[in-house]
């Protein structure tokens, strides 16, 4: 399901590509049964508590007793919605009831004109004097500050237009490629050479790839290079060709040529409640610490307009850590998606809040590679 939500000047769109919870209650849910599930998710999200009915009846804005209260959390439970903690008779939010609310009953607010001015103020003037890298570092550092949570972005490093590549050996069978960008950042990667190739081929193979790669990719001069095999191959020894492939193949594909870029993990530690959050936490930074599930996990927001949003197990990463993510990508000038940005924080963070922050902070990047800075 596709939603557009209204968010002032930023007019997002949220996108969301799960199920249903069972019993048809996307549909189903009566004004009161909405009511009472509302204000049971508002107060999870509030306090990260249970809530009981005779608290709800102080609440909801319908005269209902404690008895029919319980008689509808009783049928909101039955679909799947909300669940009673063993050590409480109130009820939670399942993270299915989360991904209904979300998606059918949130009212997503607009950005505070200071808020604006913060990000648009802090991205642009990191835009306007640093490198690439620093201008998305501090994005996610920002989103980080805002949100109370950790901002992360993934970007490709095989995106940024290059103007220099040489190869320097460091051993028999591994060399350092370096690469400098437009933007004056430099690179270093190890890549093994074919064996027998002899020193001069390092040469060859820097001359060959810093004459065409000017003001291109290393995915645009991949694409060049195999449309032109046969040429290419004409002008190089055999080895020469081999060291240009395995080093472009490395450069250019997979998960593995991706940058991920995580700023505030400490903030995840800010809102313990119980000591099996500790668990969650610990199990959450082991999985940033192995890179490889965020940035496939942000790769999928690239495939499609707007905002995404990822609850607790709707993705492997966060099935065990209790976990939320909202990303959104983000264009260079050619308007074609070159990296996403997010926020990571448990599940009871308020959407309503960050995601039109995580959408404006993307567009204002947008903005600033779009214009070349």
């Amino acid at each position: 399901m596709v939603q557009q939500k209204d968010a002032g000047d930023t007019g997002f769109m949220m996108q969301n590509e799960f199920s249903a919870p069972k019993g048809g209650a996307l549909i189903d849910l009566n004004e009161r049964s909405r009511e009472i599930f509302r204000r049971i998710v508002e107060s999870y999200l509030a306090t990260g508590e249970p809530v009981g009915s005779r608290n709800l009846s102080r609440i909801i804005p319908i005269a209902l007793s404690p008895a029919s209260i319980r008689n509808v959390m009783a049928d909101l439970e039955g679909s799947g919605l909300i669940y009673a903690p063993h050590t409480s008779a109130g009820r939670l939010p399942t993270e299915s009831g989360l991904r209904f609310f979300v998606d059918a009953l949130m009212e997503v607010g607009d950005l505070s004109s200071e808020d604006r001015g913060r990000i648009e103020a802090q991205v642009r003037a990191s835009g306007q004097q640093k490198t690439t890298e620093s201008l998305l570092t501090e994005a996610s550092s920002l989103l980080s500050g805002l949100s109370r949570g950790a901002g992360v972005v993934v970007t490709s490093k095989a995106g940024s237009p290059l103007k220099h590549i040489e190869f320097v050996r460091i051993e028999k069978t591994r060399a350092l490629a370096v690469l400098v960008s437009e933007d004056g950042s430099i690179e270093n990667r190890i890549v093994d050479l074919p064996a027998g190739l002899p020193a001069s081929a390092l040469v060859e193979a820097s001359n060959y790839l810093s004459d065409r790669i000017r003001g291109k990719t290393i995915a645009d001069l991949k694409g060049e290079i195999e449309s032109a095999r046969v040429d290419a191959e004409r002008e190089l020894d055999g080895l020469t060709a081999g060291l240009v492939a395995t080093g472009l193949a490395s450069w250019a594909g997979g998960a593995d040529s991706r940058q991920l870029i995580v700023r505030g993990q400490s903030n995840l530690l800010d809102d313990l409640k119980a000591v099996e959050d500790l668990e969650r936490i610990r199990l959450l930074f082991d999985d940033l610490e192995t890179k490889k599930d965020v940035i496939d996990l942000l790769a999928r927001a690239e495939t499609g307009e707007g905002v995404r949003i990822y609850i607790g197990s709707e993705n492997k990463l966060f099935s065990l850590s209790g976990s939320s993510l909202i990303a959104a990508p983000f264009r260079d000038q050619n308007q074609k998606i070159v990296g996403v940005l997010g926020v990571i924080g448990p599940t009871r963070q308020n959407y309503a809040r960050v995601i039109p922050m995580v959408d404006y902070t993307a567009k204002v990047v947008s903005k600033l590679l779009e214009s070349g800075r």
